[in-house]
């Protein structure tokens, strides 16, 4: 006997891996957009006449995110002008590939879209920057650029706001990265719907509580147009392992993914535990908690054929600054001499692009 959709009494075609209900191809699609929504409002994630940057990946999550945000602020007029921002962060193979999908939802959504790339920005693709750094440590250049370029690119647009696809999953995952490392401080900012709030650009996360299964069934229903080949570069990478371990939770209890994010929530409460107060970078004006940002530094390294300089240990950073191979000390008469003299000098590039 064919299982009845629980809302409206149809045929049902699909068990929510959120919440396990029986649900039609219509009802689904409404429940997934209305959950959104409720995240939205009761986060007060946007006020109407605002900007807002959609980070644009060409990923399932970004092109779901796109097209549900285009959905809601026309059913509840939220009042927003939504953009598409892409970073190319020169990956031959695949980025060139994604970026081709997000042109196509360009024309498909009817929204503007801004690429700004890494080569631009500091004088590097992450092709290159592969064959100076190899395998084991390039999503630390990568995870470090990619979020100033994706801020630097929405400065330049004059946004309000931007909005990334990160899912319940993602949330999750760095939750137990982060206590697996020891590093408690983070919670408070990897789990919060809204970072940067009290700086120049606040980031927002709309799909906080949406599943990633979730968002796969959505984008396949619907049949969206998104790419869905992983980097070629991040087989390797640290999250793997947590995003391993999360998916094997999933199974065994599908609230897994919540509690995560609920109890990373829950310690990131307590008083004692403080983040470094955030400022300036002394180099290239970009929000930091040191002097000198880590993009900085790690541009820095590779300008100087130094490229574990950012990822290395701090005394071997200060033995290279006493020998005279880099300068930190903004106070320091040689630095600018010799920053000036880098290939890819993050400031100089980005003055180029009137930031």
């Amino acid at each position: 006997m064919p299982v009845k959709c629980g809302l409206c009494e149809k045929k049902a075609i699909l068990k929510r891996p959120k919440t396990g209900d029986a649900l039609c191809k219509d009802c689904f699609f409404w429940a997934f957009e209305e959950e959104v929504h409720k995240t939205i409002i009761d986060a007060n994630l946007f006020s109407p006449g605002e900007v807002v940057a959609i980070g644009a990946s060409g990923g399932k999550d970004s092109t779901v995110l796109a097209y549900t945000l285009k959905t809601l602020n026309e059913r509840y007029d939220y009042k927003l002008d939504l953009i598409l921002l892409s970073v190319d962060e020169g990956i031959t193979g695949y980025r060139d590939d994604s970026l081709e999908t997000v042109k196509r939802n360009q024309q498909q959504y009817e929204l503007p879209l801004k690429i700004i790339s890494y080569k631009e920005l500091y004088g590097w693709t992450m092709d290159d920057i592969v064959k100076q750094v190899g395998l084991k440590n390039n999503c630390t250049f990568c995870g470090v650029f990619r979020r100033q370029a994706l801020d630097r690119g929405a400065m330049l647009l004059k946004v309000d706001k931007i909005v990334t696809g990160h899912n319940a999953d993602d949330i999750a995952e760095t939750v137990i990265m982060n206590i697996l490392r020891g590093d408690i401080a983070r919670l408070k900012r990897c789990t919060a719907i809204t970072t940067g709030a009290d700086g120049a650009l606040p980031r927002c996360k709309p799909f906080k509580y949406t599943y990633e299964k979730e968002i796969v069934m959505y984008a396949y229903f619907k049949k969206l147009d998104y790419f869905s080949t992983e980097c070629i570069y991040s087989p390797n990478a640290y999250r793997g392992h947590a995003r391993t371990y999360i998916k094997d939770l999933e199974a065994i209890r599908p609230s897994s993914i919540i509690d995560i994010i609920h109890s990373g929530e829950c310690m990131a409460v307590k008083k004692e535990v403080k983040l470094p107060v955030q400022g300036t970078c002394s180099r290239c004006g970009y929000i930091s908690s040191q002097e000198v940002c880590k993009a900085c530094v790690l541009l820095e390294g590779l300008n100087k054929g130094l490229p574990k300089l950012g990822i290395g240990k701090p005394h071997k950073v200060k033995k290279l600054e006493a020998q005279g191979k880099i300068f930190t000390d903004t106070k320091n008469p040689k630095f600018v001499e010799n920053r000036d003299a880098d290939k890819g000098s993050m400031a100089n590039n980005a003055a180029a692009l009137d930031f």
